[in-house]
């Protein structure tokens, strides 16, 4: 659409635009089988990933101090989790297989398993690698975290619009996207 007015004010021009705006926020929620009120609009994935790591372990109502992640993630998910273990978090970050071989950059979800403590509040792990292209086992990895009561944050951002991503299957807590990658 090409709507120039405010969607939060109260005059046509803004009621045009907030159509514009939740027409757009159904339109997404229907193509990653979310709900529509589920759908966060932010200025790309690096807010989204700053939003989804720091909002869950920033909250006062938190399991613990203790996240988890991947040494490979990309820096949108890296940067925020170093600020918070400068700030008194303990961030664990997990290596995958190395290369060579068949499974290298793949994330086992028992590592993720044998990381998880008590303390644990969060887990994040990127859907697809933007480097090397390796599908994680987003699924089972959420089975893992759910089993003992912990959040589950997955960057999907070179995923959606490349492979399906439906957040009821990889039953995610939170999931990252960016419109510009698939021409928004």
């Amino acid at each position: 659409a090409q709507e120039f007015g405010n969607a939060g004010s109260l005059h046509s021009y803004g009621d045009v635009a907030r159509a514009a705006v939740e027409q757009a926020r159904g339109q997404v929620a229907a193509a990653i089988g979310a709900e529509p009120t589920e759908i966060v609009f932010t200025s790309g994935a690096t807010e989204s990933n700053n939003l989804a790591n720091r909002g869950i372990a920033e909250r006062t109502r938190r399991r613990g101090n203790h996240l988890v992640s991947v040494a490979t993630e990309h820096r949108a998910v890296l940067d925020p989790l170093r600020r918070l273990a400068q700030r008194g978090f303990e961030v664990t970050l997990l290596d995958v297989v190395p290369h060579p071989g068949m499974n290298a950059g793949w994330l086992d979800p028992l590592r993720v398993e044998a990381a998880l403590r008590d303390d644990t509040c969060l887990v994040s792990v990127m859907l697809a690698n933007n480097e090397i292209g390796v599908i994680q086992p987003i699924r089972q990895i959420a089975e893992v975290c759910h089993q003992r009561g912990i959040m589950l944050h997955c960057d999907a951002t070179q995923a959606v619009g490349k492979i399906e991503v439906d957040v009821v299957d990889l039953d995610v807590d939170l999931l990252s996207f960016s419109a510009h990658k698939v021409y928004g």
